[in-house]
């Protein structure tokens, strides 16, 4: 045995011992429980390591399901505008014009090695592919996925920010980047110039999921209602999706116009999401941070209705998305952060809610980017765990707790301490 985890506590509350070897779970047991292996007795001592979490919180490791990682700290270069979507977008088309691989690189490693400090041990990561940039963010990933590999599993999705059809060459570009190696085929569905155009992207993104064999992750309905209909296309996607059969391979990102539907209407559209199975990503820093800039009161905050997705049974996370960038100044790419905020943002609130909130960055999140088979803690998932600083699994969103251990495979790849001294009081008090 390689790695025992004692006296760790589930977020239902179960107190158990994990037991790893080759950087997978091979039991999980009752707390103090020793289990006979071939007719001997299992001593503490078989394990080259023993990690007493004292009822510690342990959860699987965090996902974010859609970050971009190469665009991610622009912000100290040049900030938005005006605060819009087409703001960030012409802002980063200028500064992609500078991107260096070494740059790229740099600010990518930083972003990642916060993202493993905060618990995160799977990035799929939108590096964006057109003649401007051309494959400079994905040839970068491509060399942090081997760098970063023992750490973190990086998916790459080959992202055209700038359109197809509407930046001619970027095709060609999307095909070279899924021939070198990229993961997952993305699009930008609303970023073409005519209704026609943005179909014709959506099944070309779709053509080269079939060709390469790969799922597609598309950003989607980013808007602040349905009144331009390139920002409605989520039902299309779906019916699209559903005639080609690629059920559960399609995520979608974003799709903020949903909320300005009539029930009725909205209803109807998640049910073919869900029928289709396309996952949905909300992203609530960015969408919060780009909605409703046009509204001079009663200002829209443009967040797909998450408790309206669990109801219609569609797969659902939730990511960073970017930042501290021109969509979003903000961020440590903490996701228990983003998810209290779609949690206060989502009028979602109480153990349980705050527990599906929790379930969209881990066991949902891992539907979403194909892992589900080998996420979790129990027998045969990858022992990819945190060990959070709480004792409390209803507190997990709520106390913002310390990433204590982080294990990549059953390997310790980051860890955090904090020690609070309270001294207002006539008995000092020490927490560690």
């Amino acid at each position: 045995m390689d790695l025992i985890l004692r006296t760790a506590r589930l977020t239902d509350g179960r107190l158990v011992d994990v037991h790893v070897a080759d950087g997978t779970i091979v039991r999980v047991t009752e707390a103090g429980t020793e289990v006979a292996e071939a007719g001997t007795e299992v001593e503490p001592t078989d394990a080259a390591h023993v990690v007493d979490c004292a009822g510690r919180v342990v959860i699987p490791g965090l996902i974010e399901a859609h970050l971009h990682v190469d665009k991610a700290l622009l912000d100290r270069e040049r900030p938005n505008p005006d605060g819009t979507l087409a703001g960030a977008i012409a802002v980063t088309g200028e500064l992609k014009r500078g991107f260096t691989h070494d740059a790229v690189r740099d600010r990518a490693r930083t972003l990642l090695d916060q993202a493993i400090t905060n618990g995160t041990t799977l990035v799929r990561a939108h590096p964006d592919v057109d003649p401007v940039v051309g494959l400079t963010g994905v040839e970068v990933l491509l060399t942090l996925r081997d760098e970063y590999r023992d750490a973190l599993d990086l998916q790459i999705v080959a992202f055209p920010q700038e359109g197809i059809a509407k930046a001619p060459g970027t095709l060609a570009l999307l095909r070279q980047a899924l021939a070198a190696g990229a993961d997952v085929i993305g699009g930008c569905t609303y970023n073409e110039a005519t209704l026609a155009a943005c179909h014709e992207h959506v099944e070309t993104v779709l053509d080269l999921a079939e060709e390469f064999d790969v799922p597609a992750d598309l950003h989607a309905d980013f808007a602040d209602d349905t009144s331009d209909p390139r920002f409605a296309l989520a039902g299309h996607i779906a019916d699209r999706v559903a005639a080609r059969g690629l059920h559960d391979r399609v995520a979608l990102g974003h799709v903020t116009s949903l909320a300005s539907l009539p029930p009725v209407s909205r209803g109807a559209v998640l049910a073919r999401l869900a029928a289709a199975g396309v996952a949905v990503v909300p992203l609530p820093a960015t969408d919060l941070h780009l909605g409703g800039r046009s509204d001079d009161r009663d200002v829209r905050r443009g967040v797909v209705p998450v408790r309206e997705l669990w109801d219609a049974g569609v797969t659902s996370a939730y990511s960073s998305n970017n930042i501290r960038n021109a969509f979003t100044p903000f961020g440590n790419a903490d996701l228990l952060d983003i998810g209290l905020l779609l949690a206060q943002v989502g009028h979602l609130s109480g153990p349980d809610d705050l527990g599906r909130v929790l379930e969209m960055a881990t066991s949902s999140a891992a539907r979403v980017v194909g892992v589900a088979d080998t996420h979790g803690i129990r027998p045969g998932a990858a022992a990819d765990l945190v060990v959070l600083s709480t004792t409390d699994p209803a507190g997990v969103l709520l106390d913002r707790p310390d990433r204590n251990i982080v294990f990549k495979r059953g390997r310790v790849v980051a860890e955090t301490t904090r020690t609070t001294r309270l001294t207002t009081r006539s008995k000092e008090l020490t927490h560690a």
